[in-house]
């Protein structure tokens, strides 16, 4: 394997580990936002534009992870199956409560409902994050998928 080969295939790993450090950021953002508005006072166009750039990035994560990189996984690793399995699960899981959470939003809801969404997505956000780079860091580190990792891992 030439150095350039390797520097592609390691960068898998590094790019998930990367994504994430992004969408925790963009989460921490996003919380601030809330914060820093009035207690009594519904959502600040501010709350909206990060709600909405977090949620739809955590969202095309996922949705790369499940079109192009689970199943690349899945080929090379069968014993990987089940734990792949239960990563589109939380990717199931949070999107719902990513939509409860932009529902929130839409309709202006008080700060304390806003960060109870807020919490429950990080919660499962951060417990999948930890799973999903647990299960398969060894595996992306050798992983030979020819593709961008933009599309792949999300935009963000």
């Amino acid at each position: 394997m030439s150095e350039g080969e390797q520097t592609r295939l390691v960068a898998w790993s590094r790019e998930l580990q990367a994504v994430h450090v992004r969408l925790r950021e963009a989460l921490t953002v996003t919380r601030q936002a809330l914060a820093a508005g009035e207690p009594a006072q519904p959502a600040t166009r501010d709350l909206l534009l990060f709600c909405h750039g977090f949620c739809a990035a955590l969202t095309a994560h996922h949705e790369g992870e499940d079109r192009d990189l689970f199943p690349a996984i899945a080929g090379r690793h069968p014993e990987l199956r089940e734990a792949l399995r239960y990563l589109r699960q939380d990717h199931s899981m949070i999107a719902h409560l990513l939509a409860g959470l932009q529902a929130a939003v839409a309709r202006s809801a008080p700060p304390e409902e806003l960060a109870r969404h807020l919490e429950g997505v990080a919660a499962i956000m951060e417990s999948h994050f930890r799973y999903e780079e647990r299960q398969l860091r060894t595996v992306l580190a050798t992983l030979a998928l020819d593709a961008d990792p933009a599309v792949v891992l999300g935009p963000l």
